[in-house]
């Protein structure tokens, strides 16, 4: 079973006093300016390193009084006060009225015992996603997407599940079916292949997702995920950002 520290300590690059200095992937994006964390026995939390120390402070010390929770839709204790700090901040660097985005979800782990993977393949070069998919350059896989598997028909691949974000010892699922694949199943059938080749390595397969997401629900569910912490996150508004 993971928990809440791994999830950050996976997804986030931290420095030395442990705040997010960006996100975990080839093309690191900034990462959200708090990030908490809930589980059953323990809460962790990082703010972003960016922030003033007076204004990390004030929301460290609030995210020291949040407790566990058996609730994981239930939004933390001081969510407002985080809020209405994090509002003032923004927008007096954007010099208007903003709020943060909010984004909660699962953090999930993957069954002891997986079913064996079937008809996918390790891939190593980008080039085989030009026909269904975009946005992936070439490097990336090579610079911590791997492992990569993927479905084939037709001899390309339509269905992936890749290291998202990863460290030495955790990764976190990122699944893509490209649009006309979707509904058959395919999402659920990669991302098992590519759990279990991530404990083959040594490492730890975690997935994570949006309440809101009901198709990424829905292949957590159909896996036999346990969900063991919820995601809950601010985000300055922004081209640049990224989420979760």
């Amino acid at each position: 079973m993971s928990t809440p520290q791994r999830y950050l300590d996976t997804c986030y690059l931290h420095d030395q006093w442990g705040r997010i200095v960006s996100t975990r992937e080839p093309a690191p994006a900034s990462g959200p300016l708090l990030c908490l964390v809930h589980g059953v026995s323990r809460c962790a939390w990082s703010v972003h390193a960016d922030l003033p120390d007076d204004l990390a402070h004030k929301i460290e010390q609030l995210a020291q009084s949040e407790a566990p929770t058996v609730d994981f839709r239930q939004p933390p204790v001081h969510a407002n006060e985080y809020r209405k700090l994090l509002s003032a901040y923004i927008s007096l660097r954007q010099g208007t009225v903003i709020d943060p985005l909010e984004h909660s979800g699962p953090a999930m782990t993957f069954p002891d015992a997986l079913p064996a993977a079937t008809d996918t393949v390790c891939i190593e070069d980008e080039r085989l996603f030009e026909i269904e998919f975009s946005g992936w350059v070439i490097g990336e896989i090579a610079s911590g997407r791997a492992p990569v598997l993927a479905v084939i028909e037709d001899g390309n691949p339509v269905s992936l599940c890749f290291s998202a974000r990863s460290t030495a010892t955790a990764a976190e699922a990122g699944v893509e079916t490209a649009p006309r694949f979707r509904g058959r199943g395919l999402a659920s059938r990669v991302t098992t292949a590519w759990a279990r080749m991530l404990r083959d390595e040594g490492r730890m397969p975690l997935y994570s997702t949006q309440w809101t997401n009901q198709a990424s629900l829905a292949v957590a569910r159909k896996l036999g995920l346990t969900t063991y912490a919820n995601i809950w996150c601010l985000i300055e508004p922004g081209p640049q950002t990224q989420t979760d």
